[in-house]
């Protein structure tokens, strides 16, 4: 098994599978970190906080899930947002749907899902993510979990700078769009630099994986008939917290040497939904039942998208 991995020409290899990776990795984030930067001028912070502050909790859960969805912030800039929905009124079921999609489901994700899973499953995880946001934020209204936030104010974020809107943009509407690609132009090399050592450790990761570690072992260890490995993976997602960005190329890899997708995608979900830096952010505004049936909830998508993944991509 373990005869020709060491040896000059597979190290070749390596080295030119690490090259390929990050030059992948290097032009889709900036592309994707563009678009998304620009989404964020389009839809800012308060203009979410105003579309969710309507009464009907069935009409929030759907529009919560949906500017979730479109709204890619991190944890640090998600939670503020989640706390002046709670101030300003917004029903808890809209809230609640917003916070479940915003990791688990933006156009970053789903970007790097269709580069390296194609549509039919990339659609599949979007469907299922979607839908158990909305029903989670119902779901969780109507048990009246609204009764788990704690009355705190979470201030300002992690990520610096100053938010660019399109309502604090001046000029006409075509010299607006040209400040809001400068902006987006500017913030995607600003994350670009702040992760390209995470991308580095993806590519450099799945280099190592493709070259080094046999087809066999893993088949054996998590290929398609060993069910159990889902559960498994989801859980260990959490505490593992690798960025989306460094892991999806890892899953190509993986996949590729015989993991089942429904492993793969299930490691992915428990890693970017339930990170622990958001748990801990999330244990200052919730207590501790709300916090735990989140973590709950997460391992649940987790593992139902990895479950279904085996469907559509055995």
């Amino acid at each position: 098994m373990f005869d020709d991995l060491f040896t000059v020409e597979n190290l070749l290899n390596v080295l030119g599978t690490f090259a390929y990776l990050f030059g992948e990795l290097f032009l889709l984030f900036i592309a994707i970190s563009f678009f998304v930067a620009l989404l964020q001028v389009w839809v800012s912070k308060e203009r979410i906080k105003r579309i969710l502050s309507r009464p009907h909790k069935v009409t929030n859960a759907l529009l919560g899930a949906a500017l979730g969805a479109v709204t890619p912030f991190c944890s640090c800039s998600t939670i503020p947002v989640l706390v002046g929905l709670f101030k300003s009124g917004a029903p808890f079921s809209g809230a609640i749907s917003f916070l479940m999609t915003s990791p688990i489901l933006n156009p970053a994700i789903i970007a790097l899902l269709l580069v390296f899973f194609g549509p039919v499953p990339t659609v599949t995880y979007a469907v299922i993510t979607f839908a158990f946001a909305v029903c989670a934020g119902l779901v969780l209204d109507a048990l009246g979990f609204s009764r788990y936030i704690k009355n705190v104010a979470v201030k300002g974020g992690c990520c610096g700078g100053d938010e660019a809107t399109w309502e604090n943009l001046k000029g006409t509407f075509w010299q607006k769009q040209a400040q809001a690609c400068k902006y987006a132009l500017k913030d995607a090399i600003g994350l670009f630099k702040g992760v390209v050592g995470w991308l580095l450790l993806g590519a450099g990761i799945g280099a190592f994986i493709y070259g080094f570690v046999p087809t066999e072992l893993l088949e054996g260890f998590a290929g398609a008939d060993n069910l159990w490995a889902i559960p498994l993976a989801a859980v260990i997602g959490i505490p593992m917290y690798i960025r989306v960005e460094t892991m999806i190329p890892i899953a190509g890899i993986l996949m590729e040497k015989g993991v089942s997708s429904g492993i793969v995608i299930a490691l992915i979900l428990g890693g970017a939904g339930c990170s622990i830096p958001e748990v801990s952010l999330l244990n200052s505004i919730f207590k501790k039942p709300m916090v735990v049936t989140f973590v709950l909830c997460i391992l649940l998508v987790a593992i139902g998208t990895g479950f279904a993944f085996t469907l559509v991509m055995p």
